[in-house]
């Protein structure tokens, strides 16, 4: 009986987590407009962020289209007046330009935001957010895909991490959280 209790004690606390973990900051990029942009540029506004990059045939346009799905839900809701910024950063300082990024976002929604910057600033990001990404060989035309994380977050109006979504969770599911962390949001 004693040993049970013990026991079940250990398994309350492995389970404990306290506070939020250490994800994401601010950062110095180049906007799809070829304008700075930092965290601060968002103030008062949720952000829905995803790291890609232009290049990618395939997970980098699906995901795009769930985060802007999700964003254009948010602003036809009705049921919040509070805004979420769909945002692509890409981990291909290479290749994505800020004319490039330009290019690339038109082609998903007017409201998309596409970030991109140099080696040291994507870097930067990239280990702030916990990002892993790294280019392939290049073939014989020089062209490359780039491995990375597939996730988005949820960044608050002050810029704080909020929570994660995987590449397979349903777009209706992530929509329902996001609507309940805005409701308990307390700035």
């Amino acid at each position: 009986m004693y040993m049970s209790r013990n026991l079940e004690k250990e398994k309350r606390r492995a389970n404990q987590s306290f506070g939020r973990p250490d994800i994401g900051g601010d950062f110095n990029l180049v906007d799809h407009n070829g304008k700075p942009c930092s965290l601060a540029s968002f103030r008062g506004k949720w952000v829905l962020l995803y790291f890609g990059f232009c290049h990618c045939p395939d997970i980098c346009p699906e995901q795009l289209e769930r985060l802007v799905e999700i964003g254009d839900r948010i602003a036809l809701t009705g049921e919040t007046k509070q805004t979420l910024v769909p945002v692509f950063l890409t981990v291909d300082y290479e290749r994505d330009t800020p004319d490039v990024v330009a290019e690339y976002v038109k082609e998903f929604s007017p409201h998309l935001v596409g970030l991109t910057g140099t080696k040291e600033e994507i870097d930067k990001v990239a280990k702030q957010y916990r990002i892993y990404y790294s280019a392939g060989p290049k073939d014989v035309d020089g062209d490359y895909i780039v491995d990375h994380t597939v996730v988005m977050y949820l960044l608050d109006p002050n810029g704080e991490f909020c929570t994660y979504y995987g590449q397979v969770k349903p777009v209706p599911e992530i929509y329902r959280d996001i609507l309940a962390k805005m409701a308990e949001f307390k700035g």
